[in-house]
């Protein structure tokens, strides 16, 4: 439950806020936006990189996969020390490491240098969860929903950005100023919020949990690295078999050293409460849903029109269809504030998965007019946006004021795995059905509308995990609030 930090009480104060403070919301996301946009530019690069750097194909795909993993392994740990050593000061970090790690980029075409800036950009993944737990310590109950929405669709809207402003950089100017332009907004980024956000009195004291540490770091490069290269790799292949096995063995060990440490990196008592356990859970899938849309509509409409179904759309063409989504991610946030303050964040989980399966019932409906195509995705979006709002309100509810870093952290883990999850299996759905287009194999438009059917169902089971969390209810704020207006009826009614 919700524990007021040690300082003065919000709301109480009635002078004028300061310009840094009216600037903490929007300095967080734009933060936020541009982690997502990080983490988007290099995609439309991928097809050009091997003449760009004279490496293969297989090497150049770890440009996205070091992001996936390090971003994996230091969202919890860098949650977990934002609470300890000060949520301010981890994520100025974070940011001045997706700077650095832009700037290696912009200076090099070694295909070496470019996947460690990669992995060094990861750090951002952790940017999220720390901005939550830093508008929970600082701003009043009435003022934090709202922001709190916002924050978490940045994932979404900032994605919806960075493909077409990296396409229209790509197709127009040389790779690398692309990467010069993202470091400037990320040293911008890190002096506005050294200037404009405050240090988080809320600490949890203790020791780092070093091993805990380095055995989910070790487990989870283990499991993902296994299920983002198993498609390349083979399913079956020794490698991607021990990596499982590795995955479930450390894991396991894991386990039995955070339930007996003092000061675990995760606090697995509280993972296993069910309001906790299973907003995590909604997570995964919803994290699966969401990602099969984005993944799934750019190689659509970059079909070739010989297909029958593709439109031959170009890069620059294939991000703008994508951008309605992201307005309409950045439009929805405040409804979801609202829906979760009058009838709780677990309605409005459920809510936001069920209207993303209705998003894929529309792609399989129609998956051939490009208006149609448009309108599919941007439904997905806006149920993803639901969703993904909702989803750090029910975490700030169950946790202490102490752990919202590194529960949240968590549950961006669990986003990102079933992200990863979501690109191995529509990826392996794809490549068992295709057809030869011009001699070069294509994935066929059953395959697509089989994603779909996967990506929505998926999303029925999160909207059943949202429905089954337990204790849910209006906001705090919003009881109080309604409490005072019946409390100011009653007494006008005896004063008449």
């Amino acid at each position: 439950m919700d524990q007021p930090a040690p300082t003065s009480q919000p709301g109480t104060d009635v002078t004028p806020p300061r310009l840094r403070d009216r600037l903490t919301i929007p300095v967080l996301a734009s933060g936020g936006i541009l982690m997502a946009v990080m983490q988007t530019v290099v995609v439309p690069l991928l097809p050009d990189l091997p003449r760009l750097t004279g490496a293969s194909a297989a090497t150049v795909s770890w440009t996205v996969t070091a992001t996936l993993l390090s971003g994996a392994v230091l969202t919890p740990v860098l949650g977990r020390a934002g609470d300890m050593y000060g949520k301010r000061r981890v994520l100025i970090g974070a940011l001045a490491l997706m700077t650095a790690g832009s700037v290696m980029c912009a200076l090099s075409s070694d295909i070496r240098v470019l996947i460690a800036a990669r992995a060094l950009q990861g750090a951002a993944a952790s940017v999220v969860p720390l901005s939550i737990s830093i508008l929970r310590d600082e701003l009043p109950p009435e003022r934090r929903g709202s922001a709190v929405a916002l924050m978490s669709s940045t994932v979404g809207i900032g994605a919806a950005l960075g493909l077409p402003l990296a396409s229209l950089v790509v197709q127009y100017a040389d790779w690398h100023t692309m990467f010069w332009l993202t470091s400037l907004l990320g040293a911008l980024g890190v002096t506005a919020t050294w200037w404009a956000v405050r240090e988080s009195p809320v600490r949890e004291p203790g020791r780092f949990d070093v091993l805990g540490a380095v055995g989910l770091a070790a487990a989870l490069v283990s499991l993902l690295l296994g299920v983002s290269q198993g498609g390349q790799w083979g399913w079956g292949s020794p490698r991607v078999l021990a990596l499982f096995l590795a995955a479930a063995v450390i894991l396991a060990l894991w386990w039995w050293h955070q339930l007996r440490t003092e000061r675990p990196l995760v606090d697995l008592r509280l993972v296993t409460r069910p309001r906790v356990g299973l907003s995590h859970v909604a997570a995964m899938l919803t994290g699966f849903a969401f990602y099969a849309n984005s993944l799934v509509t750019a190689q659509l409409v970059q079909a070739p029109k010989a297909t029958g179904y593709g439109l031959g759309l170009s890069i620059v063409a294939t991000g703008l269809c994508l951008l309605p989504g992201g307005v309409t991610m950045l439009l929805f946030s405040p409804l979801s504030a609202r829906i979760s303050a009058s009838r709780g964040p677990r309605v409005t989980l459920a809510l936001g998965a069920a209207v993303i399966a209705c998003g894929y019932a529309l792609r399989i409906a129609d998956s051939r007019d490009l208006w149609m195509i448009i309108l599919g995705a941007t439904v997905v979006a806006t149920g993803t946006t639901l969703a993904y709002s909702a989803l750090p309100t029910l975490i700030l509810r169950a946790v202490p004021a102490a752990q919202t870093a590194s529960a949240n952290g968590v549950n961006v883990l669990m986003r990102t795995i079933g992200q990863a999850t979501s690109s191995a299996a529509v990826t392996a759905v794809l490549v068992h059905h295709t057809s030869l287009v011009g001699g070069l194999p294509v994935p066929t438009l059953h395959g697509y509308l089989l994603a779909f059917t996967m990506a929505g169902a998926i999303a029925l089971v999160a909207c059943a995990a949202a429905l089954s969390i337990p204790g849910d209810g209006p906001s705090g704020g919003t009881r109080r609030a309604r409490g005072a207006a019946r409390g100011a009826r009653d007494e006008a009614m005896e004063g008449a």
